[in-house]
C-alpha cells in the first residue's frame, strides 16, 4: 500500500532546522537513505514556505485566489514522503522514525488506488 508521510510543523520551528550545528540535516539525510534503503521510498519534497502559498477556489463561476494557505491552522505543511509499504503499521513506523516529530507533526494518510481519472497517468 502507499502512504504519504505529510509533514506539518509551527511557523519559526523551521528555521531552527535549517542548522547544521545541530546535526539536524543530518538526522533528515539519514532517515531518507534508511527510507530508500528498505525500498520504501517512491517520492519525496520539501515545499517553498507558507508564504509562498496561493490557494485556489471557485465560488459562483468567479476563481478566487487566496494568499497563503486556505485553512487556517497553527501547523503548517512542510514537505511529504510518498512510501510504499506492506500496511498502516509500517507506514506509522516510518513517520515515528522522522526528524520533524520532536516538534512537528507527521500525519499518515493512505493514498487512493484505482481512480479513473489515473489512467491519464500511465
Amino acid at each position: 500500500m502507499q502512504y504519504a508521510l505529510l509533514i506539518y510543523a509551527a511557523p519559526g520551528s523551521r528555521g531552527a532546522e535549517s542548522r547544521s550545528d545541530e546535526g539536524v540535516f543530518g538526522s533528515w539525510v539519514d532517515y531518507t537513505q534508511a527510507v530508500k534503503s528498505a525500498g520504501a521510498l517512491l517520492a519525496a519534497e520539501q515545499l517553498e514556505s507558507v508564504e509562498t502559498a496561493t490557494s485556489v477556489r471557485l465560488r459562483g463561476g468567479e476563481r478566487l485566489l487566496t494568499d497563503g494557505p486556505f485553512v487556517e491552522t497553527k501547523e503548517h505543511l512542510l514537505g511529504f514522503y510518498l512510501v510504499e509499504v506492506p500496511d498502516l503499521d509500517a507506514a506509522l513506523e516510518w513517520a515515528s522514525r522522522m526528524p520533524v516529530v520532536r516538534h512537528g507533526t507527521v500525519e499518515v494518510r493512505p493514498v487512493k488506488r484505482d481512480m479513473p481519472w489515473r489512467a491519464v497517468l500511465e
